[in-house]
């Protein structure tokens, strides 16, 4: 019996085609709103998630700037002096500090000739901080060793900026030769691994940048207090400053894991609000273009309801056919938003990760295509449910005279 339901309600989607495919249009729009940002929040998600396990919740960020100018903090256009590094160093607590510098130089391999990131790392405290502290690893190669002419890549330097890069040959950097000895993998984010990573001392000869650094990452002791360190930073790098009151030492940020993933969960509530708002409008206007569509269907086959209900059919029968085809509507419209939001998704995924270099997946779940059509298939039917209740109360004999 359903069957047969199933086959009257899409020959009546089939008289009126262009109806039928602007109503579900409606539905696409909405749905397709809903899954691209669930599919791209989800992959989203995942990849700070892993950043964030990467940096661990005992590893803190020092960074120059405030914190809401994520631009100037990050670009590397301001830096803490040693004042600061040391002054991090001096608070109970802090196990290890390790201050990074990095400048854009031209390297050369072999004929290639790029300007290319590259970054200072004091080995001989930064090699065990950054493998297990960090989580940083090798995809090939070793570490390099303190004060030795040896360059550490990061994988988008082998992979894009050079080409047919091998282990045991040389980069010049400012006509000095540093030997190859390992490539990363890869970080998740465009900057960490498009650099080329040496020893400090040797950064500082090279660049003439003799002091400061641009971030200071600190490991706290396992014993100690996150919080209560946090506070104690953020009380020495004020004094510093203090003590030199005419100083042009900037301001400073202390990011920690928790804290890093309380800004990413109120930016991406400001964004899950904003396209929850449009999806919300677009799936309300779908939802009366459905029911809408349906008064219509109702009005023009008055007569046949009325041959129905004379032949016998129960209310509940004349609902259910209603119902039936105000569902696949539904149900068409959220099949084309999933294919055209998990596509876009793909697409966008695709853009970051080769333009910004932001490792982010497109999350494709079967449980977010089950949900994309039940919610859909859902929404018709309820969108469809007056016009389908107005058509079952159809008197026969009325609905016959219908003109």
């Amino acid at each position: 019996m359903i069957r047969e339901y199933f086959k009257i309600s899409i020959r009546n989607l089939k008289t009126r085609p262009l109806r039928s495919w602007l109503t579900i249009i409606g539905i696409v729009i909405g749905v397709f709103l809903i899954i691209i940002l669930i599919s791209l929040g989800s992959g989203l998600e995942g990849a700070i998630n892993k950043q964030l396990q990467m940096m661990g919740p005992k590893v803190v960020n020092i960074l120059p700037g405030e914190i809401s100018n994520m631009m100037t903090t990050m670009t590397g256009s301001l830096k803490l002096s040693d004042e600061d590094i040391e002054a991090v160093k001096k608070v109970r607590g802090i196990e290890k500090t390790l201050p990074m510098l990095w400048k854009a130089e031209i390297i050369r391999y072999k004929e290639e000739k790029q300007a290319t990131l590259i970054s200072g790392v004091p080995w001989k405290e930064g090699a065990s901080f950054l493998q297990d502290d960090m989580g940083w690893s090798l995809e090939e190669g070793r570490w390099p060793e303190d004060r030795q002419r040896e360059v550490l890549l990061g994988n988008a330097v082998k992979e894009d900026i050079f080409s047919k890069v091998k282990i045991g040959e040389d980069f010049y950097i400012e006509g000095r030769p540093f030997e190859i000895v390992g490539v990363l993998e890869s970080l998740g984010n465009k900057q960490d691994d498009s650099m080329a990573y040496i020893d400090l001392p040797l950064f500082r000869q090279i660049t003439g940048e003799r002091e400061g650094a641009q971030i200071i990452m600190a490991k706290i002791s396992e014993d100690a207090p996150t919080k209560k360190v946090v506070k104690e930073i953020k009380e020495s790098l004020e004094e510093t400053r203090r003590r030199k009151r005419n100083s042009d030492l900037p301001s400073f940020s202390v990011l920690t894991s928790e804290k890093a993933a309380e800004m990413f969960n109120q930016i991406m509530g400001l964004i899950q609000a904003f396209v929850y708002g449009i999806a919300s409008i677009a799936i309300l206007v779908g939802g009366i273009g459905i029911m809408n569509t349906m008064y219509t269907s109702v009005r023009e086959r008055t007569r046949e309801v009325g041959v129905i209900k004379a032949v016998g059919a129960k209310n509940s029968t004349i609902v259910t056919l209603f119902l039936i085809e105000s569902g696949i509507i539904g149900l068409l419209g959220g099949l084309g938003g999933i294919v055209f939001g998990l596509g876009l998704a793909k697409v966008v995924a695709f853009i970051l990760r080769a333009q910004a270099g932001f490792f982010i997946e497109a999350s494709i779940t079967p449980g977010l295509i089950i949900f994309g059509l039940l919610f859909s298939f859902g929404l018709g039917c309820l969108s469809g449910f007056f016009p389908a209740r107005q058509a079952s109360q159809l008197d026969p004999a009325e609905a016959l005279r219908y003109e």
